[in-house]
């Protein structure tokens, strides 16, 4: 398996890309601690993955990943269950919908603090403590390249994502970690369906263009794997063609 003997930190994983993606890495012999905001659904979403997989191999931690001192917290726990920590998936995030001349200073930092400096916190905990071979992938959002109307911290958090996925990788070169990053277009998650913009149909999906969670749990997987080793500081777009047709 891909993954025997390494031990991975997904954040956002009770639902959707995170919980896929956790899946997916237990599935190929990781051992994850799944990191979410809240330690009932990421308790829930562990007791589900236990069903697939040996439960010794998974861990969970409620983690406000715009703490800095959560992010440590989260590590220290890793490293105290597993005996070390090889992969990182940034993959929690939040969003908002509000025209720009009604956005407050707080709701750009409720953004960029999750969005961005979250991915920062481990990024900078894995240039510390992560051993040597290790992985990061950042998830992203097509909204870094194409965005739409009220999302401008998001878009802009996610764009500066993919700036510190690739600062992160020449850095990390000499300690022998890569950081990539995977840029999910349209995705069957509640963060898709719930989005106001597709509510009121300012923003129009067609289903051909909905991926699923597992199709971005494959790409992360990818790029976190040793037959990725000459992929670095990459950004690559999981979005079923979606912005080639725009």
């Amino acid at each position: 398996m891909r993954f025997d003997q390494r031990i991975a930190i997904v954040t956002g994983a009770a639902g959707g890309i995170g919980l896929a993606t956790a899946r997916r890495l237990l599935g190929e012999g990781a051992s994850v601690m799944l990191a979410g905001h809240h330690q009932d659904t990421v308790d829930a979403a562990a007791a589900g993955l236990a069903r697939e997989a040996d439960a010794a191999r998974i861990a969970t931690i409620a983690c406000d990943v715009a703490r800095e001192d959560q992010v440590i917290a989260t590590v220290d726990a890793t490293i105290k269950r597993f005996g070390g920590w090889d992969l990182a998936v940034n993959n929690a995030g939040t969003m908002s919908f509000k025209p720009i001349e009604q956005q407050t200073e707080q709701d750009w930092r409720a953004i960029l603090d999750v969005d961005l400096l979250g991915a920062f916190f481990f990024t900078k905990q894995a240039f510390l403590r992560m051993r040597r071979g290790g992985a990061i992938v950042n998830v992203s959002s097509v909204h870094a390249v194409e965005t739409e109307p009220l999302v401008a911290p998001y878009a802009a958090a996610k764009a500066a994502l993919l700036s510190l996925t690739r600062s992160a990788a020449l850095e990390g070169k000499a300690k022998g970690i890569r950081v990539n990053a995977v840029l999910p277009g349209a995705v069957d998650t509640p963060m898709l369906w719930d989005n106001p913009n597709v509510k009121a149909g300012v923003e129009v999906i067609d289903k051909a263009d909905v991926g699923a969670a597992e199709d971005l749990a494959a790409a992360i997987a990818f790029l976190l794997a040793d037959e990725a080793r000459f992929v670095d500081g990459t950004s690559l777009r999981v979005d079923g063609a979606r912005l080639a047709r725009l």
